[in-house]
């Protein structure tokens, strides 16, 4: 697991904010959560010094006390990164776009729009997307409430 480790342990030099001691990590596994102010610069680190090219999904859920979002990033040797962030939860929460970084993001970040709620910034407009045209305004199925 010296590769797990050395992924960590530059994201805690790089950005003392993120606190790796909770970290759960078996081989070619890591899951982190970081603080909303630091994961997109900690996603872009990870893509560029890692190879953390491979966006392979994004899990956004309603933890009853906010929205947590976990992306789940790899590389080409097989490591799976799940970097998570908690935001407020209810009306009016807006998360970035991570366009920027995986051009394949816009049915998972469309998929957060229509499930939960939530504006994401940078996402370009259309469809609604996975629920049908007519699904009613204001209803998102993955709250709690």
């Amino acid at each position: 697991m010296q590769k797990e480790n050395d992924i960590l342990n530059s994201l805690s030099k790089k950005f003392p904010e993120i606190d790796i001691s909770e970290a759960a990590v078996s081989v070619r596994k890591i899951y982190l959560s970081v603080p909303e102010e630091a994961f997109m610069n900690a996603l872009k680190f990870l893509s560029a010094e890692f190879g953390f090219k491979n966006l392979c999904t994004v899990t956004g859920l309603d933890a009853g006390d906010g929205y947590e979002f976990i992306y789940h990033i790899s590389d080409d040797e097989g490591v799976l990164m799940n970097l998570k962030f908690k935001t407020a939860g209810g009306d009016g929460v807006t998360i970035k776009s991570v366009l920027p970084i995986y051009q394949g993001a816009t049915f998972y970040e469309r998929e957060l729009e229509g499930l939960l709620g939530v504006k994401v910034e940078g996402l370009p407009e259309g469809r609604q997307y996975p629920l049908p045209d007519n699904w009613p305004e204001g209803q998102y199925p993955m709250r709690k409430n």
